[in-house]
């Protein structure tokens, strides 16, 4: 594989998907690879499987690979599993992907990933600032990005609007739940992202998820104060902002181990000096 390449590794409550990305332009270098999410989707269970849509693509040890989980990922330990098995939270999420597909990884969770994503590649391409990223669907995820670093786990499609949580009104789901019509539930998306706005005053809002095909719905009649856009990247931001994160760590590592190397240098110099 090219240099330029890392895969992106997607894990979902019914399909773990993978595919290569090019780092230049975010497109997949190869067809998206698709297995079922396993039943129960245990640890040893789902780690077996993203070994293999990982082989599938025959990485060498360089190539970076990123692992995007539904759950809240920190310091490479799972802490809420919302739809995988309750069996995964504290465990090693890189620690037993990497024992099974015998590659390191990068993880984080997956909405993050696809906020990522549309940093680097899709609807906040270029932008500077404060970017919130929101998807709706059977709950609210969301992802924050601000000046190009990403804010890890930010569960904000929780917190309380008139005394509900968040995605119980305004997520996507809601829309059955309670038998909303469109402008009942652009009411509860109104107050959920003015809310979003006096908390956190985003420059740019992107709304995710399935029902983001049909933005020209309900994006036009909220009023905020921050331009609101549907996500460019679709399906695929999981993968490509996970393959882009776990690039951008690879990095980050590289750099610091030469750091490491010449202040180890340094000091061996000045030790020997001082001899």
């Amino acid at each position: 594989m090219s240099k330029n390449i890392a895969i992106g590794v997607d894990i979902g409550g019914t399909g773990i998907k993978a595919a290569p990305v090019n780092l230049k332009t975010g497109e997949f270098t190869d067809d998206r690879y698709r297995i079922p999410t396993p039943q129960p989707s245990t640890p040893d269970a789902i780690a077996r499987t993203v070994a293999k849509v990982i082989a599938k693509f025959n990485p060498s040890k360089k190539v970076p690979i990123g692992v995007a989980f539904p759950g809240v990922v920190q310091h490479g330990i799972v802490k809420t599993a919302a739809n995988v098995d309750d069996s995964w939270i504290g465990t090693d999420l890189r620690a037993i992907i990497r024992d099974y597909a015998g590659h390191d990884v990068h993880v984080l969770n997956d909405a993050d990933a696809a906020g990522y994503g549309e940093y680097k590649f899709g609807a906040a391409h270029g932008r500077n600032g404060s970017i919130l990223m929101t998807t709706l669907g059977t709950g609210i995820g969301t992802a924050m990005i601000v000046d190009g670093t990403l804010v890890p786990n930010l569960e904000l499609g929780h917190i309380i609007v008139d005394g509900h949580d968040a995605e119980d009104r305004a997520a996507e789901s809601a829309r059955d739940r309670y038998g909303y019509d469109w402008d009942q539930w652009i009411a509860e998306l109104q107050k959920y992202y003015s809310e979003m706005e006096r908390l956190l005053w985003p420059d740019l809002i992107i709304v995710g998820g399935g029902i983001s095909k049909s933005h020209h719905m309900f994006l036009p009649k909220l009023r905020l104060r921050a331009p609101i856009v549907p996500a460019e990247l679709l399906n695929g931001a999981g993968i490509v902002g996970a393959a882009a994160a776990a690039a951008a760590e690879a990095k980050r590592e590289r750099e610091e181990a030469k750091l490491a190397e010449k202040a180890a240098k340094k000091a061996a110099a000045k030790a020997q000096a001082s001899s």
